[in-house]
């Protein structure tokens, strides 16, 4: 899909600045009522005051949209790292929570100025694409227990266990039943959306399902949960000083480092599919990250989530017809005024309405198609990405990630390392041996085993200038192999060097 290209600030015959005004004004509402329910219900499914993820939705409009790096790229908190704020909250509690997201922020800012964003996108597709997968696997899971308005097992794989456990529970439950029915009829609302007419999908599915579910709750009188509201000053706690000391923690750094990772190339990915729905200028990678970190920063300070550029919010502002960033800040604008003049109408949402948003989210994550397509081209690839999913939702974020990326290297190094022999004999005079490739310690047995192969009694002649690489452990045993050759008592290995 190719949208109107962003304007870069040259002036365009036929184009008033008042023209690009409405189109950014128009697009800005619409990417705030796409945020809303999002913002809403991250939050509330990752354990903190929904208000907070208002304030990373402002941070993310104000601060990061103020910024450099993707034109029309539109940041907030984001479905991808509730299972990681989830565990962090638990593991650290929540004053702690600032205290990550800070340092994240600060993280990456120095990672952008460092010039490293370009390299995340050197990340194994198939890694991001199973920590995708894993991230949907556990967030629908978790969120199913939501939908039923019951407590959810702490680990991945105690939430898939107890499903079963679940069903029988809900069923026998009028309470249950008529939250898991409300959930449901949520999600079918979210699927259906794109088939009612054209003037009703102007409204957001998200914001029509969640409204939908609202209605129908007063309207029967329906016993489900709504939204705790707190308030938006009170929601905000800077961490203090005490908070701090958490850093001194070696998982604690490790959650920093998994925010880090699978914050900044969610961000990053999600820029380069916004920059192919346009034609305007391409995305700076760097300073996209530094927006990035700026903004978490931000909410940091405030004790808010994590922010990462959402491919959902950003294809609604570039579909909306947006034309500069003035869109992205003023979706902020709208947020910070709905938290500042309208919070009470958070506490009439249904919490199963919200769960059955963020389980209908954690499906899209699960990239279906592309696992299909690599499996019928690369199956390499789609074992990293299978590994790489179920390792997240057996261990955990953090882990999973560590264990793809570990599978991605050692395959690729697998795969560079191709070597070939041929073997000449002629029946008289010395045998040729060839090697091409590249010669690695991974090929070393098979090496050894096709030289030691050879003759023993007959003349070697060994050429190494078809191998493009050739390592120290595998020159090592060459050598080591034609001295043994060697000494069986005929002419010594003619060894020809790449």
């Amino acid at each position: 899909m190719t949208g109107p290209a962003p304007d870069d600030g040259t002036p365009k015959r036929g184009r008033g600045r008042s023209v690009r005004l409405r189109q950014d004004l128009a697009a800005s509402l619409v990417v705030f009522l796409v945020a809303l329910p999002l913002c809403v219900g991250v939050a509330v499914a990752s354990g903190v005051p929904a208000e907070l993820g208002l304030v990373t939705g402002i941070v993310g409009g104000l601060v990061a949209g103020l910024l450099p790096g993707s034109s029309l790229q539109v940041s907030g908190p984001a479905a991808g790292l509730t299972v990681l704020v989830l565990e962090a909250v638990r593991a650290y509690g929540l004053p702690a929570l600032g205290v990550i997201v800070l340092a994240t922020g600060l993280v990456q800012l120095a990672m952008g100025a460092l010039r490293l964003g370009r390299y995340f996108r050197a990340i194994s597709v198939a890694v991001v694409e199973g920590m995708l997968a894993g991230i949907g696997l556990v967030l629908i899971a978790g969120q199913l227990y939501s939908v039923a308005g019951a407590p959810a097992p702490a680990s991945g794989l105690g939430k898939l266990a107890g499903l079963p456990g679940l069903v029988a529970d809900t069923a026998g439950s009028p309470a249950a039943t008529a939250s898991a029915a409300l959930g449901a009829g949520t999600v079918a609302v979210l699927v259906l959306w794109n088939r009612l007419p054209g003037k009703a999908r102007t409204v957001p599915a998200a914001l029509g399902a969640v409204a939908l579910a609202t209605l129908v709750t007063f309207a029967f009188g329906l016993p489900v949960a709504t939204v705790e509201v707190r308030g938006l000053l009170d929601s905000i706690r800077p961490p203090d000083l005490e908070a701090f000391g958490g850093l001194a923690s070696a998982g604690l750094l490790g959650t920093v480092l998994a925010f880090v990772l699978i914050a900044s190339a969610e961000s990053l990915f999600s820029a380069a599919a916004v920059d192919r729905m346009h034609d305007g200028p391409r995305t700076q990678y760097d300073k996209e990250l530094m927006a990035q970190g700026a903004g978490n920063a931000v909410s940091g300070l405030l004790g808010s989530l994590p922010m990462t550029a959402v491919i959902v919010r950003s294809a609604a502002n570039v579909r909306a017809g947006a034309r500069t960033k003035a869109s992205r800040v003023l979706h902020g604008v709208w947020l910070l005024l709905f938290a500042a003049l309208l919070p009470g109408v958070l506490a009439y949402i249904p919490l199963p309405a919200l769960a059955a948003v963020l389980v209908h989210a954690g499906w899209k994550l699960i990239p279906l198609r592309q696992i299909a397509a690599l499996w019928r081209e690369h199956r390499g690839e789609a074992l990293v990405l299978a590994i790489t999913a179920v390792s997240i939702v057996a261990v955990s974020m953090f882990e999973g990630v560590l264990i793809g990326l570990a599978l991605a290297i050692v395959k690729t190094a697998w795969e560079s390392s191709h070597l070939k022999l041929e073997v000449t004999d002629k029946g008289a005079g010395p045998v040729q041996a060839y090697l091409s490739g590249n010669a690695t310690f991974l090929r070393l047995p098979k090496i050894l085993d096709s030289l030691e192969a050879l003759p023993k009694d007959r003349p070697v002649e060994l050429d190494l200038s078809g191998l493009h690489h050739l390592d120290h452990a595998c020159r090592t045993a060459l050598e080591t192999w034609a001295e043994r050759h060697s000494a069986s008592g005929v002419e010594p290995v003619r060894l020809m060097s790449p």
